[in-house]
């Protein structure tokens, strides 16, 4: 394959130390987030055992059953995505639940062609920001190895295959995070599936010049915010605190750049199953649970705040289950109206109502 990333390099690495990895492959901190530290019991393990066994009959050999299976039992798989998706079917199952599997198979070796023989305008933005990507995950961490070669091939193949949009530095942390459950050419396809719209509302727009579909999210989510949480809404514009502040990396890398990551996986499971709504949701929960501290501070301590949230409100056992039981179709519909009427394109983008399926 083309290597852009082969460059003289003067610094000769030494012996590596034993690292202390989790169990997704991150370093461990010197002190590890309480969740991560303590050690799984037998009984979890034995529990995880019996999900994996019922995934793997939901699903069939490769995937076979899948298509059946969601047919005749929706709400079983929407239960069962919302609960996590076994960490050793992952890859697999988003694939499927993506659209991504389907496009693989019809497009035999698209990929390979815009690796090998095609060139990009961004090659040299993508080198640039390849050591930015999860730069604390071992499969990422050495300079020209296989995790920053894997992702230089499939940024630059998507920067070829839609040259409008290219490549902006948002989009490393989504194929990083596909890199870490699929191979190469099934990570470029899941991208083209999310980017592209296979499933559920194009992504494109979050990257395209102007961030339009950006600015439309957080516009819809800043008066979400007012609808649902009115008085943390009046202190924020006090304070003179509007979305783009805190959340715009929400949506441009689905939670992936700086939430911890096994809660972000089991956003992702939810994410391409049901959609861009989980975004949402997972943001006005977080709001919510935070509440009576958030309205206490000061723009300075506020800005920090939205920022950093603390551990507990980052368990996923605690925050998904308060980011389900909240309802948003009706509001996003109707600030995706406001939001168009407001810019002169109402009626224009119907592909924009995707997102509320």
């Amino acid at each position: 394959m083309e290597n852009k990333l082969e460059e003289d390099d003067d610094h000769e690495p030494g012996p590596v130390p034993p690292l202390r990895l989790d169990r997704f492959g991150f370093l461990k901190p010197e002190i590890s987030p309480e969740g991560l530290t303590k050690s799984r019991s037998a009984f979890e393990y034995d529990r995880e055992e019996r999900r994996v066994r019922k995934w793997r009959k939901m699903i069939g050999v490769g995937g076979s059953d899948w298509k059946h299976y969601i047919r005749r039992k929706p709400h079983v798989v929407k239960r069962r995505i919302r609960k996590g998706i076994p960490d050793c079917l992952r890859g697999l199952v988003w694939q499927l639940i993506s659209g991504s599997r389907d496009l693989l198979l019809m497009n035999p070796g698209v990929y390979e062609q815009l690796v090998i023989y095609e060139t990009s305008a961004s090659e040299l933005d993508i080198i640039r920001d390849i050591s930015r990507t999860f730069p604390s995950h071992v499969f990422f961490q050495q300079r020209h190895g296989p995790g920053q070669r894997s992702l230089y091939n499939v940024l630059k193949a998507y920067s070829v295959f839609d040259r409008e949009v290219g490549y902006v530095q948002g989009m490393g942390f989504l194929a990083g995070l596909l890199l870490l459950y699929m191979s190469e050419e099934d990570a470029f396809w899941l991208l083209v599936a999310l980017l592209k719209g296979a499933v559920h509302a194009p992504m494109e727009g979050l990257y395209q010049v102007g961030l339009p579909l950006v600015q439309q999210y957080l516009f819809q989510f800043d008066q979400l915010v007012k609808e649902h949480l009115p008085k943390l809404g009046e202190h924020f514009t006090r304070e003179m605190i509007n979305p783009s502040m805190y959340a715009s990396q929400w949506f441009i890398t689905v939670f992936s750049y700086s939430f911890p990551f096994h809660l972000a996986l089991r956003i992702w499971d939810v994410f391409l199953y049901e959609g861009v709504r989980i975004v949402f949701k997972v943001g006005l929960a977080l709001l919510k649970y935070c509440h009576d501290d958030l309205i206490k501070l000061p723009f300075e301590k506020l800005i920090h705040a939205l920022r950093n949230f603390p551990d507990d409100a980052m368990n996923p056992d605690t925050l998904l289950p308060l980011a389900y039981s909240t309802k948003v179709s009706r509001g996003l519909e109707e600030t995706r109206q406001e939001y168009e009427k407001k810019n002169g394109r109402e009626g224009q983008s119907p592909e924009s109502e995707k997102q509320l399926e």
